[in-house]
């Protein structure tokens, strides 16, 4: 081969590398975006919410609902005075357990 081919050679596979990195980086970043809000954040008392935004959802294991249930409180509207809460009981996700 000649030198001029060997160097186009050499710039072609660099395009390529460099083209197959584009992709790459912003994909693992939209992964870690979606991955992050998956998990819930659990406190012992409804008091230690300092801060709920809208949309968010925390769940609160203070007692107050039926076995195999746990509270969640979640900013559901915005209104003047802040984000409104409210709050249900839903089903504890824990581990599957055999019968």
């Amino acid at each position: 081969m000649t030198k001029l081919s060997e160097s186009k050679l050499r710039v072609l596979s660099i395009m390529k590398a460099s083209a197959a990195s584009l992709f790459v980086l912003p994909a693992g970043l939209a992964l870690c975006l979606l991955a992050t809000p998956a998990a819930a954040e659990q406190v012992a008392r409804e008091q230690d919410i300092v801060e709920l935004r809208l949309g968010q959802r925390i769940l609160v294991d203070d007692g107050s609902c039926p076995q195999g249930q746990i509270k969640e409180v979640a900013g559901s509207q915005m209104t003047t005075s802040g984000v409104l809460r409210t709050r249900k009981c839903i089903q504890r996700l824990g581990t599957k357990q055999r019968r």
